[in-house]
């Protein structure tokens, strides 16, 4: 079993690094005790949204809830023939993820089935299971079993998780909507988003970001340091995203250049400290 464990890992290690070269640099920063158990959570995630964004088949409801069962399967079996449920449900097993965190985040990823114009009620819904409950499951990882650091900063967990999705909304915008005919930001249409809607956009992103700050001081040093390389990342995207004309947005996505990502990276690698 030890053997089809490290398979399993080694697997969603190498889905994760193939979709996310920001994120593939900095998890890298993860000490090596934790390291795989943040590329198992990153790996089902990553399956799921596949489900409902990219394959998109008559099916899709009907495999995203295949998924979900699998993972509970797996939870109380402890093995699965999916390399990536059977690495999460390690991981969340042995972390204590439950399916408080895993049904919300499921959940979420059923909104996603339908094209959809959000509304506020809604948008808080899919922020809290698509982002939020990620940050929380990283953060049990992160705690290693530490109950009282967990309910200190599970606040700034949640928000970091919603600040990086509020910035991949607005720099996906233009392709949920024409792709996928979802625009999540509420009391916003795509004809009418203009400069000052999204100066609005942003200042609720900063305002996460903000929260998030202290609680990301916080970590251990064994998650403290990659956490803040993407922090430092989804910061200058966000830079980037409030210096692009509307029209751009909504026409392309915005993208933080490779060249910059590995000067980030490794500026926050040597002073990581100064950022902060």
């Amino acid at each position: 079993m030890e053997l089809y464990n490290q398979v399993a890992y080694e697997n969603s290690r190498h889905l994760t690094l193939r979709y996310s070269s920001s994120f593939g640099i900095s998890s890298r920063f993860f000490n090596k005790t934790i390291r795989l158990h943040v590329y198992a959570i990153y790996a089902l995630v990553r399956i799921a949204d596949e489900i409902v964004d990219t394959y998109g088949g008559k099916d899709a409801p009907k495999l995203l809830d295949n998924l979900e069962a699998n993972v509970y399967e797996t939870l109380e079996a402890g093995y699965s023939t999916d390399l990536v449920v059977h690495a999460f449900a390690k991981t969340a097993k042995r972390f204590g993820i439950g399916k408080e965190l895993i049904a919300p985040f499921f959940d979420s990823m059923r909104m996603d089935l339908i094209p959809k114009l959000y509304q506020s009620s809604d948008y808080k819904v899919y922020i809290h299971g698509s982002a939020e409950v990620v940050g929380l499951m990283c953060l049990r990882v992160f705690l290693d079993g530490n109950d009282t650091q967990y309910v200190k900063l599970s606040e700034g967990a949640c928000m970091l998780g919603s600040a990086y999705q509020k910035v991949n909304f607005l720099r996906d915008m233009a392709a949920d909507y024409t792709e996928l005919g979802r625009l999540y930001f509420p009391d916003v249409t795509y004809e009418e988003f203009n400069e000052l809607t999204k100066q609005a956009i942003i200042e609720d992103i900063q305002k996460d970001f903000a929260t998030a700050l202290p609680a990301l001081k916080e970590l251990p040093s064994s998650s403290r340091k990659a956490t803040l390389m993407s922090y430092v990342y989804y910061s200058k995207l966000l830079n980037k995203l409030q210096k692009t004309p509307v029209e751009t947005i909504k026409q392309t996505r915005v993208r933080v250049s490779s060249g910059w990502k590995l000067v980030l990276l490794f500026r926050t690698a040597l002073f990581g400290r100064w950022y902060i």
